[in-house]
């Protein structure tokens, strides 16, 4: 990215995990970034993080703190995104918002850049970041979609607890420490702090991520459904989804069934999957070879493993899906958005 126009870029909720990402991967990327504004609560104002050999000191995250920002990358939790990214847009920034805020806004592009590009280049001024189970998902689908068109979806997700924030990931090592010296565990974090109920995640799977809604579905598994045709542009796709979290602390990882609408060749399948963009293949059986949430941990691609024929139905496709949910899931999906955006200005 040599010889380009510098973009004031201004991350919100830079002392946060993704955040904190964000930026490690604005400096990793090279982007070209001639001004980065560091935005948080009033708690983490004056606080510096250290950029491109320099500290860049916290500011509190203002109506005021956008003028003259390129790019705005929120990831300060929904009711953060609200208040501020419409003063952002009216500032003359684009907003790449990692929350649910705006997802299902019809306004609003929500965008995985392997699959759906063109939707961020109609944008009113915010674009969306999908959930990081449906990011995942969906770079893995996209080349089946396309080509063979998609009947159902239905997905168990095995997610890691970084999902939850820092603060569950301090408890999932803390619980840890407890059960193994004979302690009893507290929880006060999961599944979902606000809520009166609490389970250990140490040692244990939650079938439980974010709040129930009335159908029984939890949001996180809305937001897998509803993501998911919008992304693919598709209302009549199935889906169905039972998240689960795991005492893993970065890399969710999938069970997806999928039944396509015309018949497939499991070879062309792994070939469509292995020149996905984004999408890494690790398939081998007799090698004992398949994705890991352990080995796919900081890296940026999503890992495709355990690719075979359902035994009862002739166009079901199962397979095994793995990303860091920091990065692909969130960070570098949101950091991706602005460079192919870069792209069409040069």
């Amino acid at each position: 990215m040599e010889n380009q126009t510098r973009y004031t870029v201004a991350v919100v909720g830079a002392t946060g995990a993704v955040g904190q990402q964000m930026i490690s991967l604005l400096e990793e990327r090279n982007f070209p970034v001639g001004k980065l504004k560091l935005l948080a609560s009033a708690r983490s104002a004056g606080k510096t993080v250290r950029f491109k050999g320099e500290d860049v000191t916290i500011e509190e995250a203002k109506p005021e703190s956008f003028a003259g920002v390129d790019f705005a990358l929120f990831s300060a939790g929904g009711a953060v995104s609200k208040e501020l990214a419409p003063h952002a847009v009216r500032h003359g920034a684009v907003v790449i918002d990692n929350t649910s805020a705006f997802r299902m806004d019809p306004e609003v592009p929500l965008v995985v850049p392997e699959v759906n590009m063109d939707a961020a280049r109609q944008h009113k001024g915010i674009i969306a970041n999908p959930n990081c189970s449906t990011i995942q998902m969906v770079c893995a689908l996209k080349p089946l979609y396309d080509r063979y068109g998609i009947e159902r979806i239905i997905v168990s997700t095995y997610q890691a607890v970084s999902g939850a924030g820092a603060s569950a990931i301090n408890e999932l090592l803390a619980q840890t420490r407890d059960i193994l010296d004979g302690k009893e565990p507290q929880a006060n974090i999961l599944p979902v702090a606000k809520l009166p109920v609490h389970y250990p995640i140490a040692f244990n799977a939650i079938p439980q991520i974010d709040v129930f809604t009335e159908n029984g579905f939890t949001f996180e598994e809305m937001k897998m459904v509803n993501e998911t045709k919008k992304i693919l542009g598709d209302p009549e796709v199935k889906v169905a989804a039972t998240c689960v979290r795991l005492p893993i602390v970065q890399g969710h990882s999938e069970s997806v069934y999928v039944e396509l609408k015309q018949d497939y060749d499991l070879q062309e399948v792994r070939a469509l999957l292995e020149q996905a963009p984004g999408v890494v293949v690790v398939d081998s059986p007799a090698e004992q070879r398949y994705p890991l949430a352990r080995d796919c941990a900081g890296k940026l691609d999503v890992f495709v493993g355990r690719i075979r024929r359902d035994l009862t139905h002739p166009r079901g496709l199962h397979m095994w899906v793995v990303s860091d949910n920091l990065l692909k899931g969130a960070a570098w999906n949101t950091v991706q958005i602005a460079e192919e955006l870069i792209k069409d200005r040069q």
